[in-house]
């Protein structure tokens, strides 16, 4: 059997919140066998989380597909790239091929009408439309009193609701050809009425899928069992670190080493595009292996027995030291970063390991986000038996309202860039008030901001 090559890249735009903008006519295609259009939210699960994944992780990232269609599955090799408000999708080396069909299990058939026993019955083709609908028995699951009418479209009398990380349980369902559950949906055009979907795939006796059949239960007769009381929950297990850098670490490094290796064509040239995939791939795993120091770090500072060392620090050395390690970075972006001289020496108490990694993300962060040709200024004092060191830049500033919330995990106050986690200025906080310090924000003199490093002064 030939099944279609497209040998071209196939695009596709993907707004931010997951509505397909553009799309060429392959991707198109497949959008509206899944059931959508333009302008709808993506609809095939795979290539969605690939734009959720890029737009999160503010990377490109790239990686093979595989997509079920009626007509068979479509392996894909696809990049998905942030660009402003959107995702750009670029699809190369599509095959279409047979689906490889599950066995059909008619035992399993049984128990997975008995676990969709509440609501009324829905059941639909292979074009997601409407074949019938029935009334729950005993009076459960009644009707809406505009029951979908056989022959419509699924996706026109349901509006779906994604869940808290913006999946669809029921097209990830449709995609895999699986019974899926607690898919949250409401009419269209009356918001306010809402269901629980939950529903199997049906095949005939040569194993072809004919449709799906499944339960629609409205929220407000859902029961929901009783939270047991909480147990204590230790978040971050000893071992943790020691797994996660036996399990992603050492991977990712390989990685790394490789994709540099193909992007510096060691082995002979290659085209343009893969060049460009070896560098998206090997910055994709720096970025990833940033998120791993992140957490390693996290685990350990949430620990309840997490402590610090108390020695001598001399805050003006660590702001020398951190000008020194970025100074290559800095000249990059033609930023003269102003360090304490030589001879200036503000002592303080703490451990020098962890106030050097707090004044590390301190000017790194000023450094990636202030402006080309600025200057960034690293200054020590003294002051009510405090030390400090602060890091001054010429950028946008921190509004009032955001100096708080900056610190939270996960925050970068919007930005799309792969600059970083959201994780540095929560670990830097809670290191400076685990030695007794602080870290506070605010405007720099001459414009920007001004992040502070507070510690017991020494003497």
């Amino acid at each position: 059997m030939n099944m279609p090559v497209h040998p071209a890249i196939i695009r596709a735009t993907v707004a931010a919140d997951g509505r397909l903008l553009a799309a060429d006519a392959p991707l198109l295609a497949l959008q509206q066998e899944a059931g959508g259009d333009l302008g709808q939210i993506l609809a095939v699960p795979q290539l969605a989380a690939m734009a959720r994944l890029a737009a999160k992780l503010g990377v490109p990232v790239s990686r093979p597909v595989v997509a079920a269609a009626e007509r068979g599955d479509i392996d894909m090799w696809v990049r998905a790239r942030p660009d402003a408000d959107a995702v750009q999708i670029a699809v190369i080396d599509w095959h279409e091929r047979p689906p490889v069909l599950p066995p059909v299990d008619l035992s399993r058939r049984e128990s997975d009408i008995a676990a969709l026993s509440d609501g009324w019955t829905w059941q639909i083709d292979t074009q997601l439309r409407f074949q019938m609908v029935l009334e729950g028995l005993g009076g459960e699951g009644v009707l809406p009193a505009a029951p979908p009418v056989p022959g419509s479209r699924f996706t026109s009398y349901f509006e779906l609701r994604p869940d808290e990380d913006g999946d669809l349980a029921i097209l990830r369902g449709f995609a895999q050809r699986r019974p899926f559950r607690d898919q949250v949906a409401s009419i269209s055009g009356d918001a306010e009425r809402r269901y629980r979907l939950s529903g199997f795939p049906m095949f005939d006796l040569s194993g072809q899928l004919v449709g799906y059949r499944g339960k629609a239960l409205p929220l407000d007769r859902a029961v929901m069992a009783p939270l047991a009381p909480p147990e204590p929950v230790m978040l971050y297990p000893e071992e943790f670190g020691k797994r996660l850098d036996r399990s992603l670490r050492q991977p990712l490094g390989r990685i790394i080493a490789n994709a540099d290796s193909i992007g510096a064509q060691f082995e002979g040239p290659l085209r343009p595009d893969y060049v460009g995939y070896a560098q998206d791939i090997s910055a994709a795993g720096r970025h990833l292996m940033a998120l791993i120091d992140d957490l390693a770090d996290l685990q350990a500072i949430d620990r309840p027995d997490f402590d610090v060392i108390a020695e001598e620090v001399d805050l003006a050395d660590l702001g020398r030291r951190a000008a020194g390690l970025f100074l290559v970075k800095a000249l990059d972006r033609d930023i003269c970063i102003v360090a304490p001289e030589p001879g200036v020496m503000v002592a303080a108490i703490g451990e020098f390991r962890r106030a050097l990694q707090v004044m590390m993300n301190l000017v790194g962060n000023a450094v990636r986000y202030a402006p080309e040709g600025s200057t960034v200024r690293i200054e020590t004092g003294r002051e009510a038996g405090q030390a400090w060191i602060a890091v001054l830049d010429q950028g946008e500033g921190v509004p009032v309202d955001s100096r708080e919330r900056i610190f939270h995990k996960f925050e970068r106050l919007g930005r799309s860039d792969a600059g970083g986690s959201g994780l540095g200025l929560y670990i830097s906080r809670r290191l400076a008030r685990a030695m007794g310090g602080d870290i506070r924000i605010d405007d720099a003199p001459e414009g920007g901001a001004r992040f502070t490093l507070s510690l017991p002064a020494l003497g």
